[in-house]
């Protein structure tokens, strides 16, 4: 089968053998969904063409499949013409997204997590505190065994980099989430106990760890990503470094589409490890699309 997760900033897509529960091809591409939903309320016809070209070039890549789910998240949830866009994606490429709730974001995210843990041979693997930093909202969840509790907060590196301008002012729009992320913290922790691991996912966390590896967008390599661990001492270095290049030079890191982008990740991330209070965070390249296509291969 195949899965597609849509996010504000990268639409990513894998063919899944439901048989032998393995990934066989892999694809993702920077296509900026989110770009200017702050200033317009909506997804533009830029944003539109982008995410169809990247269709067009998944179906190269991963082939065609008679099972496909795509999904769709925080952009497309917020967007006024969400209706419009889904229409317009379905009518050029025949893929029909569903737009999903952040709890059942949160769930596939949790269930990726999980078996990329166990795949490392991390213990135990099936409780974990998991920051999901996207384009247009960051995700907390916490799982233990069977039961989840997670978080949205609109806290998104395409959103909070288009309406701050400059990084004091994306450092104090992030401060003042802080009190509602400690709080549900302190409620995850009190209600489902404080897990040993703490895990992240998506674009910032994955970049610093392949940064860390020695690695590049074009060298990226998920495979060695998942099970990497990170410190916030990884994440201030990285953010001085990211901070002092030129443009061309960050890109030429991070990926085209990024490079603007990173240091609010960066930020976000930081201030969420601050309050977890870990001492290092395990990064999984393994995220929405992979819990789509393992919990797709359940039914």
């Amino acid at each position: 089968m195949i899965a597609i997760d849509l996010g504000s900033n990268t639409i990513r897509a894998i063919k899944y053998d439901c048989a032998t529960d393995t990934k066989l091809k892999e694809f993702e591409r920077i296509v900026r969904t989110a770009d200017n939903l702050v200033k317009t309320g909506g997804i533009t016809d830029e944003s539109i063409d982008r995410i169809i070209k990247a269709i067009e070039d998944m179906k190269v890549v991963l082939g065609e499949d008679d099972k496909i789910k795509a999904v769709a998240t925080e952009a497309l949830r917020s967007a006024k013409n969400s209706e419009y866009v889904i229409e317009k994606i379905k009518e050029k490429t025949g893929i029909e997204f569903e737009i999903i709730s952040p709890k059942e974001e949160a769930d596939f995210a949790a269930i990726a997590v999980e078996t990329c843990l166990k795949k490392c041979g991390i213990e135990p693997y099936n409780h974990f505190l998991l920051v999901d930093i996207g384009g247009g909202s960051t995700e907390i969840t916490l799982k233990n065994k069977e039961s989840i509790l997670s978080e949205s907060f609109r806290l998104g590196i395409v959103t909070l980099t288009q309406r701050h301008k400059t990084p004091e002012a994306i450092k104090f729009a992030i401060k003042k989430k802080s009190k509602f992320i400690k709080e549900f913290l302190d409620f995850a922790f009190n209600t489902l106990r404080r897990p040993k691991h703490f895990v992240a996912s998506s674009g910032t966390p994955t970049t610093i760890a392949a940064l860390k590896l020695g690695m590049n967008y074009k060298t990226y390599n998920p495979q060695r990503i998942n099970g990497t661990k990170i410190t916030i001492e990884d994440l201030d270095f990285w953010a001085e470094k990211l901070m002092k290049m030129e443009m061309k030079k960050r890109e030429e890191l991070v990926g085209v589409g990024r490079g603007d982008l990173i240091i609010s990740g960066i930020y976000i991330f930081k201030e969420i490890f601050k309050l977890a209070k870990y001492r290092e965070c395990i990064v999984c390249d393994d995220g929405i699309r992979e819990g789509v296509a393992i919990s797709e291969c359940k039914k």
